[in-house]
């Protein structure tokens, strides 16, 4: 029995819906969610292996035009992953004005290789046809996907015909993880995006963006709760006062709201404690991104 197996990098711009795509696809939730732009920091691989094929997804961050360091990297890790892909799946939000999308030179250099692409054109739940057509007609001009496919990933609408078309495009290859795999990622680093996830949900304006979240202790523990400790990195100490909140309630809050959802996503009992330290500027300075696993040691 021929097996099909290939990789998968889902891009686009920030807030584009790549996370809600994966967990739609994954049928589980595997990559942090929010309302705000640029929550994808790192790629995040997530794996569905059938008996015929293997197809391993990568969600990237979203693809902008890089202001400081983090950015950078952030953009690096879209051109990588699409790099080492076998298919392409770029979304678009129609809410958005992405009329001149194709005309960015960041867009324009992941577009230009021999990869199968697939246009997805999310969010047609709360648009209207007119949108998607004068977006299929530009495809149609310039032939930049072999296909174009109306989604809405948080409806679930159309996912099916995703799914058929990366297996129209996978090619035959032999699995490439065991077959009870999900991810490359340890619950260190999913415990870590939930907590960062909560910060985006709880807090405003430039707070979430000017946090990392860093997992100090993951103890498994026998007959008792297992001890997680976590320290949220801010960049200026002006910030340590908004994430604690008056008398401690904001961080309280926070975790409890991250511990429930840890506790949902290791399906165990947790004690979680939060920590607040400040490094500054810290999203501009190669040395703590290396240590925050956004610059690899060989660079």
């Amino acid at each position: 029995m021929s097996v099909k197996s290939g990789f998968v990098s889902i891009v686009g711009k920030p807030n584009a819906g790549k996370s809600t795509l994966l967990n739609a696809l994954l049928g589980q939730k595997l990559s942090i969610i929010s309302n705000k732009p640029q929550t994808t920091r790192k790629r995040i691989l997530g794996i569905i292996s059938e008996p015929e094929h293997q197809i391993i997804f990568y969600d990237t961050p979203g693809i902008l035009n890089p202001e400081y360091l983090l950015q950078e990297k952030m953009l690096e890790y879209v051109i990588y992953s699409a790099q080492d892909s076998d298919i392409l799946l770029f979304m678009i939000d129609i809410t958005e004005d992405d009329s001149r999308i194709f005309e960015d030179e960041s867009i324009k250099k992941l577009l230009n290789n021999d990869l199968k692409k697939i246009l997805l054109i999310n969010k047609i739940d709360i648009s209207n046809d007119i949108r998607v057509q004068s977006l299929i007609e530009v495809n149609k001009k310039d032939s930049l996907f072999n296909d174009v496919l109306a989604i809405s990933a948080s409806s679930g609408f159309n996912i099916n015909s995703v799914m058929d078309k990366i297996l129209e495009y996978l090619p035959e290859h032999p699995k490439y993880y065991p077959d009870d795999q999900l991810t490359d990622e340890n619950e260190r680093f999913y415990v870590s995006e939930i907590i960062r996830e909560k910060i985006f949900e709880m807090y405003r304006d430039e707070i979430p963006y000017s946090t990392e979240v860093v997992i100090e202790e993951f103890k498994e523990r026998e007959n008792a709760k297992d001890y997680i400790s976590a320290s949220i990195i801010i960049e200026r100490d002006s910030q340590k006062p908004i994430i604690i909140g008056n008398k401690g309630e904001s961080i309280k809050r926070l975790g409890r709201n991250s511990r429930t959802e840890i506790e949902k996503f290791l399906e165990r009992e947790v004690y979680l404690e939060l920590f607040v330290k400040v490094k500054e500027k810290w999203r501009s300075n190669p040395y703590q991104l290396k240590n925050f696993g956004y610059i690899p040691n060989n660079d």
